[in-house]
Parts: C-alpha cells; sequence; structure tokens
C-alpha cells in the first residue's frame, strides 16, 4: 500500500520574529532554539554542525554531482513533470512556482509565476542548480529529501538569511523498498504562502507516484519466489530470498532460523518484510545489489556469523532480475561460489551502528543511551519514544531505520507499529487465542502487541 503524506495547514507561523531572534542565536553558535519547530532545529543542527552550510550564502551552487541512477527514476521524474506541469497555472496564480529536483536536490524542471521566476533566479532557484540541505541548507526540497514526511519551511527558518522571504512546502517520493529518495517536488512562494490546496495537491501527487513504485516491487517480488522455488527444486541447501534493502522476502526453514525470521511465508509487499537478524547479512546484500548493478553477471560469497555456531558460515549470493531490473538476492547457505566479498574490520554488531538514539523534547534534542529506550511506537508520521526520561519524539520518523540502525543492538520488529528493546522486555503474557503481549521494563508497564508475522522471531529472540 502507497504511503499517505499529510502536510500541515499552510497558515503563517505566529511569531516570526521568535523564530528570526532564534537562527540569529544558532548561526552564532548558540544553543538556544525557543519557538523552533523540530524538524526545522534538526535540519538546522545538521546545516550548522554537519554539513557547515554558510547561512551567508546568497545563491544555490551549481548543481556537479554524478548520479547512477535506474530506469524506475526516470519513470518518477516524468510522472512528476507531468503532475507539476498540470498545477502550474494555479500555482502561478498564486505567484508561486513549482519544481521537481532528484535526489541529489538538482533542480530538473521548474513551472510558475513568471515574475517569481525572475526572483528566484537570483537565488539560482532554478535549473541546473543544487537545493540539497548539505549545499544549501534547509529549505523546502533539501529537508523534504533528508525528512521521511512532508516539509514547510517559512521565513526565517530557512538556514541561509537571502532565503528568509520565501515559504516553501516540499514532500520526497521515496524508492518503496530502499527508502531512499528518488525525486522532490516543491512549491516556493516569495513573500507569500502557497495556494490552499498545496498541500493536499503535494500529498497526492507523491502517493499516486508512489502507486506505480509498489506495484513494481511488487512484481519483482514474484519474480524472487519464483526464483527462489526454483533454486529450491534444484538445491538441498539453505535458502533465502532477499529485496536490494536487505529485507527477507521469503526464506525456507532453516535460512528462516538463521536469519530469525519466519520462514516459508512470501512478503511481496515491500511494506510488510522482514529485517534479518544478522546484520552481515544486510551488509551483504547491499553490497552485491551494486555490484550486480554494473555487472549482471556477477555472484558472490562471504562468512556471516550466526547465533546456531561459533564458526562463521559460507553464504553465496545471487542477484536475480526482472526485465534488466534488479530486484534482489539468493542467498545460499553453506555455499562459497563466486567473488570474495571484502571484509569490513570491527565488530559484527557494532559496524556503521550510531551509539545514540535523538529524540526531541520541546526546543531541545535529547541523546539516549539504547539502554534508556523501552520501545518505539509509530504514530501517523511520527515515531514515539517510551524512555527513562518520559515518551518522547524520536527525530526520525521511521520506523523501519531505527530497526536497521539498532537491529543489532537488541531492537527488534514485534508488530508494524512497533520495535522494542529486547533487553527491556520483562513478561510475556499469552492470551486465550495464543496472542502474545509483552510487559515493558517501563514505570508504567507498558504492554506491547506482537503480530502473527512476528511472533516466531520473538520467540527465538526471547528463548521462549
Amino acid at each position: 500500500m502507497a504511503e499517505v503524506h499529510r502536510l500541515d495547514p499552510m497558515s503563517r507561523v505566529p511569531g516570526n520574529t521568535t523564530v528570526y531572534g532564534a537562527w540569529e542565536r544558532f548561526v552564532r553558535g548558540e544553543d538556544d532554539i525557543r519557538g523552533v519547530r523540530p524538524e526545522v532545529a534538526i535540519s538546522w543542527h545538521r546545516c550548522r554542525d554537519q554539513y557547515r552550510v554558510d547561512p551567508g550564502l546568497t545563491k544555490a551552487p551549481i548543481a556537479v554531482a554524478e548520479v547512477d541512477h535506474t530506469l524506475e527514476h526516470d519513470v518518477v521524474f516524468a510522472e512528476l513533470g507531468f503532475r507539476a506541469a498540470s498545477v502550474a497555472h494555479e500555482v502561478s496564480n498564486g505567484g508561486g512556482v513549482v519544481t521537481v529536483a532528484d535526489a541529489t536536490g538538482r533542480i530538473l524542471a521548474e513551472w510558475g509565476d513568471p515574475a517569481t521566476r525572475e526572483i528566484a533566479a537570483e537565488a539560482n532557484l532554478s535549473t541546473w542548480f543544487c537545493w540539497s540541505e548539505q549545499a544549501t541548507g534547509t529549505n523546502g526540497m533539501g529537508t523534504a529529501l533528508e525528512s521521511h514526511a512532508p516539509v514547510v519551511v517559512r521565513g526565517a527558518e530557512h538556514w541561509c538569511q537571502a532565503f528568509h522571504d520565501w515559504t516553501c512546502a516540499g514532500v520526497a517520493v521515496r524508492d518503496v523498498v530502499t527508502r531512499e529518495p528518488i525525486a522532490v517536488l516543491n512549491i516556493s512562494c516569495w513573500r507569500s504562502e502557497p495556494p490552499t490546496s498545496a498541500g493536499a495537491w503535494l500529498s497526492n501527487a507523491a502517493t499516486r507516484t508512489q502507486r506505480t513504485l509498489v506495484q513494481r516491487a511488487k512484481d519483482g517480488s514474484a519474480e524472487l519466489i519464483a526464483a527462489f522455488q526454483h533454486a529450491r527444486s534444484r538445491s538441498g541447501v539453505a535458502l533465502a530470498a532477499l529485496d536490494p534493502a536487505g529485507r527477507v522476502v521469503i526464506a525456507d526453514d532453516t535460512a528462516g532460523v538463521l536469519l530469525g525470521v519466519p520462514s516459508s511465508t512470501p512478503a511481496t509487499d515491500p511494506t510488510v518484510r522482514w529485517n534479518p537478524r544478522l546484520p552481515e547479512v544486510i551488509k551483504a546484500a547491499r553490497y552485491a545489489v551494486k555490484q550486480a548493478s554494473r555487472d549482471p553477471e556477477w555472484i558472490g560469497t562471504t562468512q556471516v556469523h550466526t547465533h546456531l555456531s561459533d564458526e562463521p558460515s559460507s553464504v553465496s549470493i545471487r542477484p536475480v532480475f526482472l526485465s534488466g531490473h534488479l530486484v534482489g538476492n539468493l542467498f545460499s547457505f553453506g555455499v562459497a561460489e563466486g567473488e570474495q566479498l571484502p571484509r569490513v574490520e570491527g565488530g559484527a554488531n557494532h559496524r556503521g551502528r550510531p551509539d545514540r538514539i535523538v529524540a526531541m523534547r520541546e526546543n531541545r534534542m535529547v541523546l539516549l543511551r539504547l539502554s534508556e529506550v523501552s520501545f518505539a511506537e509509530s504514530e501517523g508520521n511520527d515515531v514515539w519514544l517510551s524512555t527513562d526520561q518520559g515518551r518522547l519524539r524520536a527525530a526520525s520518523g521511521s520506523l523501519d531505520k531505527l530497526e536497521a540502525e539498532q537491529g543489532d543492538a537488541g531492537f527488534l520488529r514485534v508488530h508494524r507499529r512497533y520495535v522494542v528493546n529486547v533487553g527491556r522486555v520483562r513478561e510475556v503474557e499469552r492470551r486465550c487465542k495464543g496472542e502474545l503481549l509483552l510487559v515493558m521494563d517501563t514505570g508504567a508497564e507498558a504492554m506491547v502487541p506482537v503480530s502473527r508475522r512476528n511472533a516466531p522471531a520473538v520467540r527465538r529472540a526471547l528463548d521462549i
């Protein structure tokens, strides 16, 4: 099912002077950001501390990045271009411009009011220029690419002072499998608000565009499952099929145990697949995607550690294509065939994983130790954390991202809306129809439901 996007009402933020004052203090190096919305505050931190964007920048830099993308990306660009052109007249009447940019923030096309476009051109808000957050700071296009929800950036919320006269609303279209951004649709207005219908239109355009990607992903799953069944009939080794993000589409009984996922249960919908409990497998799957995209005949092999043995197990990786499009890989356990994958130094449980979870409390960013988080719950476009410091909103709005980053640190998906810290499970309650509820180690002893699909992985994780 396509992700539903929503935008906040397009009303002017009260107290713009407060936001501008916070902006002045923040660019000077202070951390007092009272009156600034959390998503904007997080963006400001990235701009100042990570990307080091000059707030005195007056024009967006020229786009120079070389990007490899698939045919699916071209389909998205064409679809968004059609939708942007269809609403260009209405946006133009409201004094605005509508843009389509790629995943790096490079503007590919622009429509709208000629007078506003002339003003926009002075800031390089036009084709050939880059509006990623890393290049130009907080803005509608760049910040939407960093977010898993639509964004509105008004006035002094922009990182660069030269853009404080603009209001921008943007929404990114993401690959439904990898969740990586493909493109962003944006409306910008100079010294005015976007049309009242802009929020609904952006949301609808993104949702309709992603429907094509969802169907494509389901077709890819069917091809991957067919390849799995064919390989299984010819070999007796443990076998699993993983999508390009490293999530399991189907696994046989043995592979299901090794990966910590339900066995012999196809997951064609890209929103309901399982993350394997072996981080090395996810990394190998993503590496294989890069190699096979360059060489369709590529086959690889590596070794992974499982909880069933102290010794690593060999695994062979073979890509699967649908009409020339890579849809995933078959993993054959106990087989060593193909090019040896490069080994990554360091412990398997800590490579590339942040040891903190960032949350928001009013105008502050809270850096939580993993042990402080009991569980995470998805609620609309937000993720809420139950912590030793109370209920806090996670800086990231993606439960999938939290699971991927902290899966090897004991965080387990138990329901489409919940990820729990296995170490904070206090009791397990069985209901009359076999349903499981986890009683979490919190002050209120919160109870988290376990879906039937995730129950086997929970039982294995808790040894019950």
